[in-house]
């Protein structure tokens, strides 16, 4: 029995390890509208899905039943086989789901643990049908194939119900309330705010009742049997509160997205607890079966079909590492983030590049949309243009900083999450949480004209790719799920130990790449553009901005001429795979001095400060560096001759000074005082590009012919005159920004 209690404590490891990825993946379902429209403080969001999560645990222990018998029929199975069927699916849902959380992909964690039980339930049933020399007929006996059909339809299902619904509800809701929304709350606050917490309400009663520990049965049967009466009495009371506290200048929306993430994040824990801890809690009520019987190994586990009461310690321990993980996690706010991105409303630098089929759909749907208006009467047309005023405005919170979306599009997605769900479990529709609240999210998003001319493409590539994501996570689970089951089933011990070290192997590397690529990415202060705000101000801040950008110039620029004259093929790669930092970064400043530029006082707009040279400096850079880093690539990639010894020499040479030069911008962030340092280093690298420029022509008039290569001396040129300009451009920048705002700044500081 040692490796079966070794197995055990694996399982459990595991599930420890499972819960911080998996919840890594399903914060996305009741956080991104929170974080989306910024409706509190961050840690005052977590603190309310923590409540969430706490009061879901309490009723989570009726779903326990799925792992242990929704999948599979345990009485046809003997105890060392549904041991090796509970590793593989954690083995491979952790794999699985921290790949998922590394790309910042949300993906469902009930499909994967179906998937997985499945996938290694079928090999095991496979292995146990040749061994008995059984017709494959037989495996109907082992395997609840109605499971996994009901799954796929269910995500089919989520998809476009979620979606459409998303689109039509949150039209008419946009047309009733506007953009301009606080104005009409005053009529039609008290029952908008009514009919959301009702739907909440019953979001609450259906979805956590049926598995409520605390709860007797006669309380559920009542419950159930009075929904329509408890529902009645809930929308008039909430109304008339919520009436009131409109009155007494509360935002009601708040209140609604706060106890709406409330509601999602309790039928997150009550529901989908059963995907991280459900197997491991099977294999422990497995262990503790087979340790009664004198010959385990031989036992059929017939007794797991039966009812197990969970343990509430369990459940609060399993609840609290959930909320741990909520606070801390990176991985989790990149999903997050992932699905916010795919639904702001004002655009900016997207995630996702265009694709073929993005690109088809939108040319597609703008014919459409031009040949719907030309039947719809112009005077309606117009109307409904009236009514979505604004929607291309840049959504701010109360301090005037950018966010995602309204607080409006926020109780709508949380309103209409908590409506599907709810009436998918009373119907027992297998729609998926994960699916209905992104999906929700995105068809909001399209009727709030979210996705523009300039996004759309961006955008629908994204949803495409997480979709995709979705259909693959089935087949991965279902696969890799029963390759380990077999592997596992044959190898006994020997497997156990390897493909165990192979998942936290796995783990690990997945985990030191998205410390690599995300390393770059610390938060940044926030910009804060109110009506009385000015330019020294608010580009204080940009300023920060600016020192990341060339901190991220000076890393891959110098670095990729030094890789060049040694050769250096692959750091060359990793330096043009990571120029996308660079991009994003200077998209960063200039979407930033955008914002700055529409939200500024007039008064300050007027002073003839200039924002596009800055902007125009900044992508200029951008571009002089990536393309160079890409022409380096190029000539190495295509095998071509290095350069010769003297050349190399002097790119060196040239990559030192370039470094001192944006080093000297670099202290300037630091201390105005030190502009001049930045011309001195300037008048240096210009006297070396002079220097470097005479000696190539007294090369070439040489006419040597071992010297001569036409596309090494094109090459060679080519970054004598990249390196021009972008010393050029830094100055330039550099010296509006002394000339017309850090000066300003300055002056605010003292009081001027």
């Amino acid at each position: 029995m040692n490796i079966y209690l070794i197995v055990l404590i694996i399982l459990f490891i595991l599930a420890v390890s499972d819960l911080v990825v998996g919840v890594g993946n399903d914060a996305v379902n009741f956080l991104n509208s929170a974080f989306g429209c910024r409706v509190a403080p961050r840690h005052i969001i977590l603190l309310v899905a923590s409540i969430g999560v706490v009061a879901g645990t309490l009723f989570s222990s009726g779903m326990m039943e799925v792992a242990r018998k929704g999948i599979f029929n345990p009485q046809h199975f003997y105890f060392p086989e549904l041991m090796t069927i509970f590793l593989a699916v954690m083995l491979t849902d952790i794999i699985m789901l921290d790949f998922f959380n590394t790309y910042g992909l949300p993906t469902s964690t009930t499909v994967s643990i179906v998937f997985e039980l499945l996938g290694s339930a079928f090999a095991v049933s496979i292995i146990k049908i040749v061994n008995a020399s059984e017709d494959i007929g037989m495996l109907v006996k082992y395997i609840n194939s109605s499971k996994s059909i009901a799954i796929i339809g269910g995500i089919l299902l989520s998809i476009v119900v979620a979606f459409t619904v998303g689109v039509i509800i949150q039209f008419f809701t946009r047309l009733i309330f506007t953009f301009d929304y606080k104005k009409r709350l005053t009529r039609y606050g008290g029952i908008f705010g009514g009919i959301s917490l009702t739907a909440i309400t019953f979001f609450i009663l259906v979805k956590g009742a049926k598995g409520a520990a605390f709860m007797s049965e006669d309380t559920k049967a009542w419950i159930m049997s009075h929904v329509g009466l408890l529902m009645l009495y809930s929308f008039v009371g909430w109304t008339i509160v919520f009436q009131l506290l409109h009155f007494l200048k509360v935002n009601i929306l708040k209140i609604i997205v706060l106890v709406g993430t409330f509601a999602l994040a309790l039928a997150f824990a009550a529901n989908d607890l059963v995907n991280f801890i459900g197997v491991p809690l099977a294999g422990l009520n497995s262990y503790q079966i087979a340790m009664q019987s004198s010959n385990p190994e031989s036992l059929l586990m017939a007794k797991l079909a039966g009812k197990v009461h969970t343990d509430p310690l369990l459940l609060l321990a399993a609840g609290l590492i959930m909320i741990a993980t909520l606070y801390f996690s990176k991985k989790a706010r990149g999903v997050i983030q992932t699905s916010v991105d795919l639904s702001r409303q004002y655009e900016g630098d997207e995630r996702f590049q265009s694709s073929l089929l993005s690109r088809n759909v939108v040319r597609a749907s703008i014919e459409i949309w031009n040949a719907f208006i030309q039947i719809i009467p112009k005077s309606i047309y117009k109307w409904v243009e009236k009514r979505f005023k604004g929607a291309g405005k840049t959504v701010t919170d109360e301090k005037g900083n950018p966010i995602a979306f309204d607080l409006l599009r926020a109780s709508v997605n949380l309103l209409l999450a908590s409506i599907l769900i709810s009436i998918a479990t009373s119907w027992k529709l297998p729609l998926s949480t994960t699916y209905v609240t992104f999906m929700v999210a995105m068809g909001t998003s399209l009727a709030d004209k979210a996705w523009g001319r300039d996004s759309a493409v961006y955008r629908i590539n994204g949803v495409i790719t997480v979709i995709g994501g979705w259909f693959l996570t089935a087949f991965i689970a279902f696969t890799v799920a029963g390759t380990f089951a077999v592997i596992i089933y044959y190898g006994k011990s020997i497997a156990v130990f390897a493909i165990s070290l192979l998942a936290f192997y796995l783990v690990y590397k997945s985990h030191k790449y998205y410390n690599r690529v995300t390393e770059e990415e610390t938060p940044e202060e926030e910009l804060n553009v109110g009506a009385d705000s000015t330019a020294g101000v608010t580009l204080e801040k940009l300023e920060k901005r600016f020192k990341k950008f060339f901190s991220i110039i000076d890393r891959y620029f110098t670095s990729s001429l030094i890789a060049f004259t040694k050769y250096d093929r692959s750091k060359l790669k990793e330096n043009l795979d990571s120029a996308k930092k660079i991009k994003k970064s200077a998209n960063k400043i200039v979407n930033d001095i955008i914002f700055v530029v529409k939200n500024l006082p007039e008064k300050e707009v007027k002073k003839g400060r200039r924002y596009g040279k800055i902007m125009g400096s900044t992508q200029e850079i951008s571009y002089l560096v990536r393309s160079t880093i890409e022409k380096l690539y190029e000539h190495i990639n295509n095998n071509h001759r290095p350069l010769k010894p003297w050349r190399n020499e002097n790119l060196l040479t040239l990559a030192n000074a370039l470094d001192e030069q944006i080093k000297s911008v670099l202290e300037y962030f630091e201390d105005v005082s030190t502009f001049k340092n930045v011309e001195a280093k300037t008048e240096k690298v210009n006297a070396l590009l002079q220097k470097l420029d005479e000696e190539q022509v007294n090369r070439l008039r040489q006419k040597e012919e071992e010297d001569f290569s036409i596309r090494g001396n094109m090459l060679y040129l080519d970054i004598l005159t990249t390196a021009e300009n972008l010393s050029g451009q830094i100055y330039h920048l550099i010296s509006v920004l002394n000339k017309n705002y850090l000066a300003i700044m300055k002056e605010e500081k003292q009081g001027k």
